[in-house]
C-alpha cells in the first residue's frame, strides 16, 4: 500500500514536470521560431521586385543579424528612391522634437527627406516616381510616441498619390493590453492623432490595419495597404529589440515606464534627459520631501535637458519590476502633491499635458485630489467602446 502510493506519487510529479517542461519548451520554441517582418524576405522581395521604392525607417530597421534593412535591400537589387526618416533621424541620434535635417546616406548614397518639422508628411514631388513604401520602425505601442503619427501621414500621403504603402511588422512592447484615457477629438496633435487610448494594445502593422479600415485618414481615402506578418508572435510575450526606439528609451526599463512617466513632459518635472537613467527617474527642484537626487546634464541624447543643472529630486526606478503591465499614476499624483513651487504651477502654461492625455480631464483629476483608482475607473467606458473597435483588426491573438 505504501509502495503504490510512493509510485503514485512519483508518477504525478512525473506528469508535473512533463507539463511545465513542455509549457517552457513551447515557450522557448515560439520565441526560437519567431521573425519580425523584416526578416522574411521571402514573402515581401517578390513584392518589391521591378517597382521604385522608398523606405520609412530608421537605426530599429534590423534584420536579426543586425543587417540594416536598406543595406539588405540594396544588395538584393531592389531600386530605393528615398528614403523617408521620422522623429530621431535616419541614424537615430536627434533629440526628441530637434529639427532632422535631409541628406544622402553616405553608405548607400540614397537621399534622405525628413518626416518631421515642417515635413511631417511626404509631398506629391517627394512622392514622384515611386510605386511603393516600405515602412519598418520598431514602435512602443504609445499613443504619443510619434512614429504611429509618422505612419497616418505616409499612408494619407500614399492614398493621395496612388503610392502603396507596406508595413514590415514589429512586436509591440506594450502589447497585450490597454490602457489610459481615451483622446477626445479637440486634442488632436502630432503626439496623438486618434481617439485611441495611450496604451492601445496593437502592433504598428495592426495599427496601420485599423486606421486604413476605419477611414480615419484625411476625407476618408483608404490606402493600398500590405502588411507584412511576423511569424510567431505572441501578444502577451515580450521580445527582445535589435536597437534604442530612440536616445532617450535607451532599454527595455525605460520603455517599460515610458507610458506613465511621459505624462511628466507636460510639468515641472524632469524625467532624467540629461542623465544615464532617462524615463527610469523622474524629480525637479521643487519636490524637495522626495528621497532621490539627480542633476540633468547635456548629453548624447538630450543636448540641452529640461531642467539642466538643477539638482532635482524625486524617485529612482530603475530597479521596478520589469512586468510592468499598466499605466501606474501613482508617481505623477505624489510629484504633484508634493510640488512646492510658488512661481511656476505644476501643469506647463503651455497645456502640453493635455495633448499628451488627449483630454483636458486627467489635470482637472490630479489637482481636484482624485486618487489613482478614481481615475482609473473614469476610463473604462471609453476603453470598452474602443476595445470593440481594436478586436477588428488584431492579427496575432491576445
Amino acid at each position: 500500500m505504501n509502495l503504490d502510493f510512493k509510485i503514485k506519487n512519483l508518477l504525478l510529479i512525473c506528469l508535473i514536470f512533463l507539463g511545465v517542461f513542455n509549457q517552457y519548451n513551447s515557450q522557448t520554441g515560439n520565441i526560437d521560431s519567431f521573425k519580425t517582418g523584416a526578416d522574411q524576405p521571402e514573402v515581401y522581395l517578390p513584392l518589391l521586385e521591378g517597382k521604385t521604392i522608398g523606405v520609412v525607417t530608421n537605426q530599429t530597421g534590423l534584420m536579426s543579424d543586425k543587417t540594416h534593412l536598406v543595406d539588405f535591400l540594396v544588395k538584393n537589387g531592389i531600386k530605393i528612391k528615398s528614403i523617408f526618416a521620422p522623429e530621431h533621424g535616419f541614424r537615430g541620434e536627434a533629440d526628441a522634437g530637434e529639427k532632422v535635417k535631409n541628406g544622402v546616406d553616405v553608405k548607400t548614397g540614397i537621399p534622405i527627406i525628413s518626416l518631421y518639422g515642417n515635413n511631417k508628411k511626404p509631398k506629391p514631388e517627394q512622392l514622384k516616381g515611386i510605386d511603393l513604401i516600405v515602412f519598418d520602425i520598431q514602435d512602443v505601442g504609445v499613443r504619443f510616441y510619434t512614429y504611429i503619427s509618422t505612419l497616418t501621414y505616409l499612408m494619407e500621403a500614399g492614398a493621395e498619390n496612388n503610392v502603396e504603402v507596406m508595413v514590415l511588422d514589429r512586436p509591440n512592447p506594450h502589447d497585450g493590453y490597454i490602457d489610459g484615457p481615451v483622446l477626445k477629438k479637440k486634442w488632436t496633435s502630432f503626439v496623438g492623432m486618434h481617439q485611441v487610448p495611450v496604451v492601445y494594445g496593437l502592433t504598428i502593422g495592426e495599427y496601420g490595419k485599423m486606421v486604413n479600415g476605419e477611414k480615419w485618414l484625411k476625407n476618408g481615402v483608404q490606402v493600398k495597404y500590405t502588411l507584412v506578418p511576423m511569424k510567431d508572435y505572441h501578444k502577451k510575450q515580450r521580445y527582445a529589440i535589435l536597437d534604442r526606439p530612440s536616445p532617450n528609451l535607451p532599454n527595455d526599463k525605460s520603455i517599460n515606464l515610458y507610458p506613465s512617466l511621459c505624462f511628466f513632459e507636460g510639468t515641472q518635472v524632469s524625467v532624467g534627459r540629461g542623465t544615464d537613467l532617462p524615463f527610469q527617474i523622474y524629480g525637479s527642484p521643487w519636490t524637495t520631501n522626495l528621497p532621490y537626487q539627480f542633476t540633468p546634464k547635456p548629453n548624447f541624447g538630450a543636448k540641452d535637458p529640461f531642467l539642466n543643472g538643477k539638482l532635482c529630486y524625486g524617485e529612482n526606478l530603475s530597479e521596478y519590476p520589469n512586468d510592468l503591465r499598466e499605466l501606474n499614476l501613482e508617481w505623477l499624483i505624489k510629484a504633484y502633491k508634493s510640488y512646492k513651487n510658488p512661481q511656476s504651477d505644476f501643469f506647463l502654461s503651455n497645456l502640453f499635458f493635455d495633448k499628451l492625455s488627449g483630454t483636458d480631464e486627467l489635470r482637472k483629476q490630479i489637482m481636484a485630489g482624485k486618487s489613482f483608482s478614481e481615475i482609473k475607473e473614469s476610463w473604462q467606458s471609453d476603453l470598452a467602446q474602443f476595445e470593440k473597435i481594436r478586436t477588428k483588426y488584431v492579427v496575432y491573438q491576445d
